[in-house]
């Protein structure tokens, strides 16, 4: 692996990280303490065409790699965990799944819009009595006519509320498991098609989360994402990528915490000295740098991998797991250093604390992942 950023790399790297201090830091608290999703924001997002890095030219993206991607979200999360969160939904599940899965017509109509930033995507796998056991979902999609009828529901969707199309995935076919599991297209404003926001989250409290249900829904036949059964299938694939995206995020959201104790470690006097010059902080402030730095490069190597159509089963997982980590680790010592004020809404490390809970929760539970590079190495 070349440790090295191209030119490239580092010019979308310097650009995000320019335009999130600016335009999405500063905003931060306020959408977290109102619990609102921060729709202008998102459109800013669009006009330097972050929804668009890793796909190609040819829809409108910018054609980068998953090491950009990877970069860029890190930029985000530093800036703000809820709005990384919305756009990695956006971007890893519900735009990627169109790509990998649509026909042309699908993202002529669908993709080309989510990059610009005209549609808002959601993505809906996870149901009330199905979590990290998806293969056990029970919302239904039965072919009548020219038309498919969805009833169900599904759980903790990010962008649930305020999203223009999600993709959901029913089953089409009981007697064949997974295999019988398809992927839809689903536009907002569909009869029997509904959505309920859930409010009192401990933290990501500026992307939204919703309830979808589907009662009757009625959609029109060419609204089949992919091929029929292959929606679980295909929803693997999609994830493994969304890994490195929430991956990434876990470091940004652990870097502005560290960054934050750093700041406030040279500011604040006791006995006389700054705290920076006990030992005791300095090193809460280097066992966050190295676990963060680890998260990181394992962050890295997996986009890399990707990049180069080498599986990353095992590789993504090992990154989620340990940057999930790594951030609640860095978050919980930010936390400390700061003291009572660490406990206060008006220092921002009481958000990172609240917000990187998710992370080791989101795209698979920590427990999920030990499964999944355990049954790899067992393979092996």
């Amino acid at each position: 692996m070349d440790f090295d950023l191209t030119e490239d790399q580092k010019l979308i790297q310097q650009t995000v990280r320019e335009f999130v201090q600016k335009e999405v830091a500063p905003y931060a608290a306020y959408y977290d303490e109102r619990e609102e999703f921060p729709e202008e924001i998102f459109r800013k997002l669009a006009l330097i065409n972050f929804f668009g890095i890793i796909f190609p030219e040819e829809w409108g993206g910018v054609g980068a790699d998953y090491v950009t991607y990877a970069l860029a979200m890190e930029e985000l999360a530093a800036a703000d965990g809820s709005v990384a969160l919305s756009a990695l939904a956006h971007i890893s599940l519900c735009s990627n799944h169109i790509y990998l899965a649509g026909n042309e017509e699908q993202k002529r109509k669908y993709l080309v819009p989510l990059i610009q930033g005209e549609l808002l995507g959601a993505w809906g796998l996870t149901e009330p009595n199905s979590g990290s056991d998806a293969k056990s979902l029970r919302t239904t999609a039965v072919l009548d006519g020219s038309e498919w009828v969805l009833n169900g529901s599904k759980m903790f969707t990010t962008q649930g509320t305020v999203c223009d199309v999600v993709v959901v995935m029913a089953i089409t076919d009981k007697t064949k498991g997974h295999h019988g599991i398809s992927a839809f297209l689903v536009e907002r404003g569909t009869p029997g098609f509904s959505s309920v926001k859930l409010r009192n989250k401990l933290g990501m409290r500026g992307s939204d989360t919703a309830e979808l249900i589907f009662e009757n829904c009625r959609i029109p036949k060419e609204n089949l994402l992919g091929q029929e059964g292959q929606g679980f299938i295909d929803s693997l694939r999609v994830l493994e990528g969304g890994r490195i995206g929430i991956s990434a995020l876990a470091v940004g959201i652990g870097r502005a915490a560290l960054e934050e104790s750093i700041k406030y470690s040279k500011q604040r006097v006791q006995f006389g000295r700054p705290i920076a010059d006990f030992q005791a902080i300095q090193w809460m402030l280097a066992d966050s740098e190295v676990e963060l730095e680890a998260a990181r490069m394992l962050t890295l190597r997996a986009a890399y991998l990707k990049d180069r159509g080498l599986p990353i089963k095992k590789e993504a997982s090992m990154a989620k797991l340990y940057s999930s980590r790594a951030c609640v680790h860095a978050v919980d010592r930010a936390v400390q250093i700061h003291g009572g004020y660490g406990y206060m809404g008006e220092y921002p490390v009481s958000r990172y604390y609240r917000d990187a809970k998710l992370c080791e929760i989101g795209e698979g539970t920590s427990e999920i992942h030990r499964m999944v590079i355990a049954h790899q190495l067992l393979k092996e």
